[in-house]
């Protein structure tokens, strides 16, 4: 039992230490490659989402964005529900063709397994930002939507998404889940 206990700590100091060292000195232990010295970010230089929509119809997010270096490697989406919380990041991987620069649009397709419903005027925030091959992360963009039954269709995008044949860089992967799905509370008798 000592043992076991001797080893844990001496785990746990090993890991405080190479908190001390610094984030670039961890990955360089880990294996991770670490960004060279004037390493520009990634920069997202136009986006454009729809503000509502109905719950269950796919969300088109629109970016542009480039890459002086030309080494983007994915996209970082990352969704927050008033009164549920953060969800995972979701991770969309960049085609070669498009680590120097892109136009494109996220395509998310909202209808969900978690459940089936989810309560009028529900509002949602997507964090979305462009990472290189070295972990450094580009502007981030947030977008807030609002699910509205009999919701318009969404306007067309604007320049520079308004040209046609925008490709589709990748799916936006996020069950959203109804907070409120054992409603029982709202019909408990005082």
């Amino acid at each position: 039992m000592n043992k076991t206990r001797n080893l844990s700590i001496f785990f746990l100091g090993l890991i405080g230490l190479m908190a001390l060292y610094g984030c670039a000195d961890n990955r360089r232990v880990l294996g991770v490659p670490v960004a060279p010295a004037g390493t520009k970010p990634p920069v997202i230089t136009a986006y454009f989402a729809p503000s509502e929509g109905m719950f269950g119809y796919p969300i088109r997010v629109y970016l542009a964005a480039e890459d002086p270096e030309g080494d983007m490697l994915r996209i970082a989406v990352q969704v927050s529900q008033v009164g549920y919380g953060n969800y995972p990041t979701d991770w969309i991987f960049l085609k070669p063709q498009y680590q120097k620069s892109f136009i494109g649009y996220l395509q998310w397709n909202t209808a969900s397994y978690h459940t089936a419903f989810l309560p009028e005027w529900t509002q949602i925030t997507m964090r979305v930002a462009v990472l290189d091959k070295y972990g450094v992360q580009s502007n981030e963009v947030i977008l807030p939507f609002l699910f509205v039954l009999g919701a318009r269709p969404s306007p067309l995008p604007p320049a520079p998404f308004d040209k046609g044949n925008i490709p589709l860089l990748g799916y936006i992967d996020v069950n959203l889940d109804d907070p409120y799905k054992d409603r029982s509370d709202f019909f408990r008798e005082y």
